[in-house]
C-alpha cells in the first residue's frame, strides 16, 4: 500500500530546498488539468494568468480580470487535496496600492480556494509583497521577464545578459525575500545567473527558462503536453504530442460518423 502523500505547504517547500529535494510545478486552469496534475502528484499547481494566451486565445496575459482568475482558481481548487495552489494576481490587481492588492488578493484566497498568490516585479513591488504577507497570505515573487511588462520590454527576451541587468536582478531577488515570498519564479534568465541567486537566497526558486540549477521548476502543462502548438520557446521539452493525437482521433470519429461505422450495435442500447 502507497503511503498517503503530505500536504504540501509553504514550509515542505522551504524544506525540500534544504534537502536538496527538486520542486515540480505545472500550471492548471480547470478541474480536469487538476485532477491529472494531482494524481500525478506534482508539488505546485500554478493558476497562471497564462490562461489568456493558452485557454482564452489572447496575445498576452493583460486582459485577464480578477473575476477571472478567481473563477479558474475556484475549479482548480476543487480537484487539489496535497498540491500547494498557488493564483497567480493578474495585470493592474496589485498596482494601485497594497490596499487593493490586498484586497484582490483576499478574493482569490477566500473565493478562489487559492493557497497563495503569486505577483511579478522586483524591488517596486515589495511593499506590496509585505502588506499581503503581514496579512496572512502567502506569496510567491516572480523576476528577470515578467510577462505582464510587455507593453515596455516590447517582447519576450531573455533578461539579465548584462552585468548591470544582472545586479538588478540579483537585487530583486533579495528584496523579494526580505519582503517575505516564501518562494521565487526565475523567469528567462541566464542559468548562472540563476545558480547564483539560488545559492544566495534561502527561499526556494522555481525555474522557466532559467537552468537546472534552480531548487524546482515550473512550465505550462499544455505547453508539456504538446497541446498549444504556437508556443515552443528553447527552454520546453514536449513530452507527448496530444494535440495531433487529438486531431487525428477527432478526424477518425467524424469519418465514422459519415460513413455510418459509428455508432455501431456495440455502442447502441
Amino acid at each position: 500500500m502507497t503511503a498517503e502523500r503530505a500536504k504540501i505547504t509553504p514550509k515542505k517547500l522551504f524544506a525540500m530546498k534544504q534537502e536538496k529535494k527538486k520542486i515540480t510545478a505545472l500550471t492548471a486552469y480547470d478541474f480536469l488539468c487538476a485532477s491529472m496534475l494531482e494524481e500525478s502528484q506534482v508539488d505546485l499547481i500554478l493558476v497562471g494568468d497564462s490562461l489568456a494566451m493558452v485557454f482564452q486565445g489572447k496575445p498576452n496575459t493583460l486582459e485577464v480580470s480578477v473575476d477571472e482568475m478567481v473563477y479558474h482558481t475556484r475549479c482548480v481548487s476543487r480537484a487539489v487535496k496535497n498540491a500547494l495552489v498557488v493564483a497567480d494576481m493578474p495585470f493592474l490587481s496589485y498596482h494601485i496600492t497594497p490596499e487593493e492588492a490586498l484586497r484582490n488578493a483576499g478574493k482569490l484566497i477566500r473565493t478562489g480556494g487559492a493557497e497563495a498568490v503569486k505577483i511579478e516585479g522586483g524591488t517596486d513591488v515589495c511593499p506590496t509583497i509585505d502588506r499581503i504577507v503581514k496579512a496572512g497570505i502567502p506569496v510567491v515573487g516572480h523576476i528577470g521577464l515578467t510577462p505582464q511588462d510587455i507593453l515596455t520590454s516590447g517582447g519576450y527576451f531573455v533578461q539579465g545578459i548584462s552585468d548591470s541587468d544582472a545586479e538588478q536582478i540579483i537585487a530583486d531577488a533579495h528584496a523579494v525575500q526580505k519582503a517575505g515570498a516564501f518562494a521565487i519564479v526565475l523567469e528567462c534568465i541566464p542559468a548562472q545567473l540563476a545558480k547564483k541567486i539560488s545559492s544566495q537566497l534561502h527561499i526556494p526558486t522555481i525555474g522557466i527558462g532559467a537552468g537546472k540549477q534552480c531548487d524546482g521548476q515550473i512550465l505550462v502543462t499544455h505547453d508539456l503536453l504538446g497541446m498549444f502548438k504556437k508556443f515552443k520557446p528553447k527552454f520546453l521539452k514536449q513530452y507527448a504530442n496530444i494535440h495531433d493525437t487529438s486531431v487525428a482521433a477527432i478526424k477518425q470519429y467524424a469519418d465514422d460518423v459519415r460513413n455510418g461505422a459509428y455508432p455501431s450495435d456495440e455502442h447502441s442500447y
